[in-house]
């Protein structure tokens, strides 16, 4: 991130973004004066007349940021399961800055053989089952998952059972969320 948490920053063009936690589409208009209070895996959360909303990765030059392209330095290592692990711990939800994984959103991963590549199917749950977020966050979960280059499929499935709650996060998370 390129500025400090919470200082004010000017749009400098008109863009979408996703209301939070409602996941309502919205346009912020260019010269609105905004402040980032979370920039984690290339999404910008801000807030902006007391609402918090999202902006995603590719529209982070409204903000002044650079839209960050993958290099050839981003080569995938490990085996394809590591892989993917690697991918969702780069998924975050717009409120809690801690990945889906160390917040023990994901409940499965199952990696199966297709034609021309690997089919994933992937179990994720939420927070809180009205999150309208949701949809958003399975979203980044699927083109990230699906950017791997051996993968041809990828399907998740939001899920309800057993429902979350904070044990299922890791130590780390609850270190980090002052939860210890």
């Amino acid at each position: 991130m390129n500025q400090v948490p919470n200082e004010a920053i000017r749009l400098l063009r008109d863009v979408d973004a996703n209301m939070v936690p409602s996941g309502d589409e919205v346009k912020l208009l260019a010269g609105n004066l905004v402040r980032v209070t979370q920039a984690l895996g290339g999404n910008y959360t801000i807030l902006i007349n007391g609402n918090m909303v999202q902006i995603s990765a590719e529209n982070a030059d409204a903000l002044g940021f650079k839209i960050e392209e993958k290099s050839d330095e981003s080569v995938q290592k490990g085996d394809l399961e590591q892989q993917i692990w690697d991918q969702l711990k780069t998924c975050y939800d717009p409120e809690i800055p801690i990945n889906i994984v160390e917040l023990g959103l994901i409940y499965g991963l199952d990696i199966s053989d297709r034609d021309e590549g690997k089919s994933v199917n992937i179990k994720m749950t939420l927070t809180a089952p009205g999150c309208g977020m949701g949809p958003m966050i399975a979203g980044e979960v699927e083109r990230k998952v699906n950017g791997i280059e051996s993968i041809e499929d990828v399907l998740v499935e939001l899920v309800w059972e057993p429902q979350w709650n904070r044990d299922m996060m890791s130590e780390a998370a609850q270190l980090e969320l002052g939860m210890f």
